[in-house]
């Protein structure tokens, strides 16, 4: 059984999701990080960064959400969280799973922290670009593949549900608002939030 450690109130929605989706059983270690349980010896022996969330599947360890998503979406095929190889949707599924990490964070973080920034020297654009990218591509939806819900879904629906509307640090667009309402209805959305509120443990 998978062992997923994660704490409310952090990016560990991402994959809380991720594993509701999948609707295989898994065993959650919270992780509290308002108390600093990130930084116990016996958290940094799985994840040396300190960082949630970290997941661990027998001999195997790892963290990074976009990381994450991409091992449970192949690990659990029948979950049909990520094309197969062949799938001509493959590439645009890998592209969108880590423009979350790779544009959509740094893009919030920016936003959030006002830096003014070289987009050539940044590497990844600037912010207006990123979003001006993403909500063309959400236009055609209903999801980031079109009628196929993937893993690149639960990554950036995760970014924009944080950024936009828990904390209205990036201004909402059309395209976004339907989006997350499409993303909230979902049943995995639902639970995983309950857990990330800190409603349930």
């Amino acid at each position: 059984m998978m062992k997923l450690y994660w704490s409310p109130r952090s990016r560990s929605f991402t994959a809380l999701w991720l594993m509701e989706e999948t609707g295989v059983a898994y065993e959650r270690v919270l992780t509290d990080i308002s108390t600093g349980a990130q930084r116990t010896l016996e958290f940094l022996a799985v994840n040396p960064m300190g960082k949630v969330p970290a997941l661990q599947d027998g001999d195997a360890t790892m963290a990074e959400a976009a990381a994450i998503c991409a091992y449970v979406a192949e690990r659990y095929p029948d979950a049909k969280l990520a094309p197969p190889l062949g799938d001509s949707h493959r590439a645009k599924y890998l592209y969108w799973l880590f423009f979350a990490p790779g544009c959509i964070e740094p893009a919030i973080a920016q936003i959030a922290t006002k830096m003014e920034l070289n987009p050539v020297a940044a590497g990844w654009g600037d912010a207006q670009r990123v979003f001006d990218v993403l909500e063309a591509a959400l236009d055609e939806g209903p999801w980031i593949l079109g009628a196929q819900f993937s893993a690149a879904d639960i990554a950036i629906g995760s970014g924009l549900n944080f950024a936009v509307r828990n904390f209205k640090m990036v201004p909402s667009r059309p395209a976004f608002e339907r989006y997350l309402d499409r993303c909230s209805a979902r049943p995995a959305f639902q639970r995983a939030m309950e857990f990330a509120s800190g409603e349930k443990t």
